[in-house]
């Protein structure tokens, strides 16, 4: 029969038909020319793009690898193995044949072909429900933005491709689009995507829902420096009363996922479809001596440094909580669950956006703006939720940015955010002694370029 397969041209990902005999699962075995006709065909379009954020080069490992493993506090314990790729990120000599390097862009074009597929059909396309294909709209321009995000944050400069593409030998030659535009072209997607979007309730709490595009779309005008835009984001998050803080044993607990505090989160299962459908991040990123139950075989790439633990004050409940010390002495994070079936299948979600970001991101804002009391205000209800009390350091800016600064590592500790921190505040060298700065992207992947010389590598690679 004729099946989906994915080719490789130009630096990108597409797919096309090709002739060939193969049992396939049923959202990959259709041809794109031949399919979406209907609304239920291209719900299954849809389902399909939320299916690549589980992919190993996105949420199941490398965004959070690399999120997490150039920071300060995250070290690979066994930098040799699985052929060192999260050794050279921990220590800043990634090579351009690095393989988790090649599946972060083989994984984000996949999903952003996919999406665009979506978005070139579904205008043509009667939905029963005007609304529902308004906020399948909005799904799409989401997570293409939150791909390309990942992308620029990580490689610089990138190709942006917004349009499906049905003939892939249109797209040899086509060079990087300079970083300046990709980020304009996500604020206009999640600009459009807040307007298209509902806001959250039982029923959609597990897709991608208006706070959601505010949130990211702050997110990116904070990465940008733009104060003003991020703030007005951010609060709208605040004022919608869809989110807030919950007990913290409960933030990350597989019984309450999708909880009020969660504004976005990709979601995991184990235990089923072969065991295919959990993440694999459990097992990558906890210590090599960590053994529950009959759970063992961890890989040791992403645990915590014993620094880390002791910054955490004694009567702090996320102590214990959100992070743990083996007897060995090696800290690591407590937000992924135990796997129940195979070690490489836990049925973790891996949170994208809560709301406790969302008030550090705010007392950041206020805290560069000079509305030091507000910043304060944000902080303390990060604190008082922990059981650490009002804030009583000194009040000038720099003192109170300190603060936010180490409530973001305590709070958000593998969430895969600390590397891209200290990217937008521009901290490499005075938190991490990294002095090249041609270390601050990651090469594009040799196979990359190999395939479309037009590609050119990042300086320094």
């Amino acid at each position: 029969m004729r099946i989906l397969k994915i080719i490789l041209i130009g630096g990108l990902f597409f797919i096309v038909s090709c002739e060939k005999e193969l049992i396939q699962n049923p959202n990959t075995d259709k041809v794109a020319n031949n399919f979406y006709t209907n609304e239920a065909e291209l719900e299954e379009g849809v389902n399909a793009v939320y299916a690549t954020l589980q992919f190993g080069g996105n949420y199941d490992i490398a965004i959070p690898a690399l999120g997490e493993i150039p920071g300060e506090d995250a070290y690979d314990e066994t930098p040799a193995n699985d052929g060192g790729v999260y050794g050279e990120i921990d220590q800043y000599n990634v090579i351009p044949q690095n393989g988790l390097i090649e599946n972060v862009w083989r994984d984000a074009y996949k999903g952003i072909q996919r999406a665009n597929i979506v978005l070139n059909r579904i205008e043509d396309i009667a939905y029963d429900n005007a609304t529902t294909k308004k906020a399948r709209i909005g799904e799409m321009l989401f997570i293409r933005s939150l791909y390309y995000f990942n992308l620029v944050r990580i490689f610089g400069d990138v190709p942006l491709v917004v349009e499906e593409i049905i003939n892939p030998q249109d797209n040899f030659g086509q060079t990087r689009t300079p970083k300046e535009d990709v980020y304009n072209q996500i604020i206009t997607d999640l600009t459009l995507a807040v307007d298209l979007l509902p806001n959250r309730n039982e029923d959609n709490k597990m897709r991608v829902v208006k706070t959601a595009a505010y949130t990211l779309l702050g997110k990116v005008y904070l990465t940008l420096g733009d104060y003003p835009n991020a703030y007005d984001n951010l609060i709208e998050v605040v004022k919608s009363k869809s989110h807030k803080l919950i007990p913290i044993e409960e933030v990350f607990s597989t019984e309450n996922e999708l909880n009020e505090e969660i504004i976005f989160a990709v979601q995991f299962a184990s235990g089923i479809n072969a065991n295919s459908e959990g993440t694999d991040a459990y097992r990558m990123f906890n210590p090599t001596g960590r053994v529950e139950g009959n759970m063992t075989g961890t890989k040791g790439h992403g645990v915590l440094k014993p620094d880390f633990y002791d910054l955490y004050e004694e009567d702090d409940l996320r102590k214990g909580v959100y992070v743990d010390v083996l007897e060995s002495g090696i800290a690591y994070s407590k937000k992924l669950a135990i796997p129940s079936t195979v070690i490489g299948d836990s049925e973790s979600d891996w949170v994208v956006l809560r709301y406790a970001e969302v008030l550090l991101m705010l007392a950041e804002i206020e805290n560069q703006r000079g509305n030091i009391d507000i910043a304060i205000g944000y902080l303390n209800e990060i604190r008082e939720r922990v059981n650490l009390g009002l804030y009583e350091g000194l009040e000038d800016k720099n003192s109170v940015f300190n603060e936010i600064d180490l409530q973001r590592r305590l709070e958000l500790v593998w969430e895969g955010h600390r590397w891209f921190d200290i990217l937008r505040q521009n901290r490499a060298g005075e938190v991490l002694g990294v002095s090249d700065s041609n270390r601050l992207l990651m090469p594009i992947p040799a196979k990359q370029i190999a395939t479309d010389s037009a590609l050119e590598q990042n300086p320094g690679y």
